[in-house]
């Protein structure tokens, strides 16, 4: 029996970006593939959360299974690995880090995030969402591929909140809990994504178990900008973890 798969998506998407993807799986014999939006966005625009709690969120709507993180869903999804080692059997890691280890870049980080987060207050959500999109890590993305719509469902509050809590800047760094992680890891990036092609290697070093795919044609949203190569990279995995 194919293991549930629970998919995080990244900030300002909801459960919705998964779509493609989860009919790629069904086809592939993973019909049941579960999409959960994450605090501050979609459905669950009310929640604020910190890194922590969305894990616990993740893992409360997403129960034993593989588990697939995108960007901020994936620092969610390897926070739900270290905290709920008995639900998460496997972890796929996209475009993902394990945090700022420099005390000076994280704190950097963590204000602008918040300088951000009071911009979407400020602007609205559509506004954001066109200066999100037009940044140079979402370049490789077409008008289709954006999924600009599905973005704007999303409230200022919300994504303001989520930035607050569970930015980047916030994260203690997770390298050094690396080895604690005994399940098959799943590292996939983008050929065009420099950045997270050396961070993601340096999670398949790290990591007791990793494995490394690197998605050719696709940039930083490889599940967006590539879906069938995403998805046959995870079956042919799921094959042999």
């Amino acid at each position: 029996m194919p293991s549930r798969i629970v998919l995080a998506h990244g900030f300002t998407q909801t459960a919705r970006s998964w779509a493609t993807v989860q009919r790629l799986l069904a086809d592939r014999g993973y019909p049941d593939a579960v999409a959960v939006d994450l605090a501050g966005h979609g459905d669950a625009t009310d929640l604020a959360h910190d890194l922590v709690q969305s894990g616990d969120h993740l893992v409360a709507a997403g129960g034993i299974g593989t588990y697939v993180g995108y960007s901020m869903g994936g620092r969610i999804a390897l926070h739900a690995a270290l905290a709920h080692p008995d639900a998460v059997q496997r972890l796929v890691l996209i475009s993902t880090t394990a945090g700022i280890e420099d005390d000076d870049e994280r704190s950097a980080r963590e204000e602008a995030d918040r300088e951000l987060a009071g911009r979407i207050e400020t602007i609205g959500v559509r506004q954001f969402v066109d200066e999100w999109l037009a940044s140079p890590l979402f370049a490789h993305l077409d008008a289709h591929e954006a999924q600009r719509d599905d973005r704007l469902r999303n409230s200022p509050a919300g994504l303001a909140s989520s930035l607050r809590l569970a930015g980047t800047g916030t994260q203690r760094p997770l390298w050094g809990r690396l080895a604690e992680i005994a399940i098959p890891v799943l590292v996939v990036v983008g050929e065009r994504d420099a950045k997270f092609r050396w961070i993601g290697e340096r999670l398949r070093d790290e990591l007791p178990h990793g494995d490394l795919r690197v998605i050719a044609g696709a940039g930083h949203s490889v599940h967006l900008e590539q879906p069938q190569s995403t998805v046959d990279a995870l079956c042919d995995w799921l094959t042999t973890a």
